[in-house]
């Protein structure tokens, strides 16, 4: 288990520490939904965890199966719902794939992608529940 501990620091703000590392990050709510939009939103963070993912266990296989993917990039594109309730209603992700590979290591690193445990929990199988501790 990994405990990620938020504070609210006010302006629509948010300071995320990552308890193992320590490592910090913040967030801000987007132009669109009355923030300042000057760091990734929390959904802008779905799609960041969607694209990272991806290329970590691409990187994975990769490493295991000694195939180079030097120059492998991803972009991920965030479209938000039109109608409420306000979500994600779509990622789109595009691969840029580094020349030189078989058709043997194609089907593996694509096979891959599609595993990424973050490709597979947006499918919404999550359990979240939220409990309220009040002082």
């Amino acid at each position: 288990m990994v405990r990620i501990d938020v504070a609210y620091c006010g302006g629509l703000r948010c300071e995320a520490a990552h308890g193992p590392s320590g490592q910090k990050l913040v967030t801000d709510a987007p132009v669109d939904n009355q923030g300042k939009g000057e760091s990734f939103s929390p959904t802008d963070l779905v799609a960041t965890a969607l694209g990272t993912c991806i290329l970590t266990i691409m990187g994975i296989v990769a490493e295991r199966d000694k195939i180079d993917l030097a120059g492998i990039r991803v972009s991920v594109e965030k479209e938000m719902s039109a109608e409420p309730p306000r979500r994600i209603a779509k990622l789109t992700t595009r691969i840029v794939m580094p020349g030189g590979l078989t058709e043997q290591q194609k089907a593996k690193l694509e096979k891959a992608a599609y595993t990424c445990p973050v490709h597979q929990t947006l499918h919404g199988n999550v359990e979240m529940p939220i409990e309220f501790a009040y002082s």
